[in-house]
């Protein structure tokens, strides 16, 4: 064969395998997938790191039921001492406008007094010990640091429990994906892994957490997080809320009729927007402030 038509099939062999992938990624409904061969440092939607021996080199130990890194813990829903216990816990405030519901758990406040609940019509029990409200449900309880003993000392250990739960995730390295999409998740479907942003992230359609349940997904955001307005965090193939871990620096502000899935570690505050819903836990550093909402445990 003449040299200048070996060049030529050549380019084309190489040129080939480069149209096939761009004519992959072309679609828009994304699908985003770690891979085992994917180097550090690529860009914003291919996933960074490596593999389970990799991961484990780092700080970022695998989950052993299943897909993804290890679950953060939160200890056991048995006890106020435990940041399990809570759907809602803060440190600074808890406010509520008007007419929500938060069910499966406690909502408790330390080291700030009880009357920086506001809004739930607390009713105290005849201990001291807590108090129950309409916007509560039973078997749910109100906890707040100026309540009798045990509750001061149950809700500094369960305000530790949930710093503790904070750093560990915001402990992990070598993350499965670094700045995903540069923060804009609408419209992808996540599967399990550790995920990293180094600013904000924005939710403006819809996004889908897809997995086992067994599976566990941590994001860590280095900034802000907002749900838009009657948009959805959506779980699929058998994904659990429980296993599902928001750990954000900055504020979360869930908008109206919008609805949420996991636990939020907020290092501020949460808010959640007239109607919006939530199922998982609202755990912040600071306030967490509700407006008609229906919150309810993972």
């Amino acid at each position: 064969m003449h040299h200048s038509s070996l060049l030529r099939v050549a380019s084309l062999s190489l040129l080939l395998p480069l149209a096939l992938t761009a004519g992959a990624c072309s679609s828009s409904n994304v699908v985003v997938t770690p891979t085992s061969d994917a180097a550090p440092g690529d860009d914003a939607a291919t996933p960074d790191g490596g593999s389970a021996a990799d991961a484990d080199a780092g700080n970022n130990p695998r989950n052993p039921t299943g897909l993804g890194p290890a679950a953060v813990g939160l200890g056991t829903a048995a006890s106020p001492g435990n940041a399990g216990a809570f759907v809602v816990l803060a440190q600074t405030a808890v406010t509520n406008v008007t007419g929500s519901s938060v069910s499966g758990g406690d909502v408790g406040l330390s080291p700030a007094a009880a009357s920086f609940i506001t809004g739930f019509g607390l009713v105290m029990d005849n201990t001291n010990v807590f108090a129950t409200s309409v916007s509560v449900v039973a078997p749910g309880k109100v906890y707040a640091a100026d309540y009798a003993p045990p509750t001061p000392a149950a809700l500094t250990t369960a305000v530790a429990a949930m710093r503790a739960a904070y750093a560990d995730a915001a402990a992990r390295t070598n993350p499965d994906f670094t700045n995903l999409a540069s923060g804009n998740i609408g419209g992808r479907t996540l599967t399990p892994g550790l995920y990293t942003w180094d600013g904000d992230v924005t939710i403006p359609n819809d996004v889908t957490v897809a997995g086992a349940a067994g599976d566990v997904w941590i994001f860590q955001v280095a900034n802000t997080l907002d749900l838009a307005s009657a948009r959805n965090v959506v779980l699929s193939g058998g994904a659990l809320a429980k296993n599902v871990f928001w750990q954000v620096a900055g504020s979360v502000t869930i908008h109206a009729n919008a609805h949420f899935e996991g636990i939020i570690l907020g290092k501020t505050d949460i808010v959640l927007q007239t109607s919006a819903s939530m199922h998982g836990r609202a755990l912040a550093q600071t306030l967490v402030a509700m407006d008609n909402n229906a919150l309810t445990a993972p």
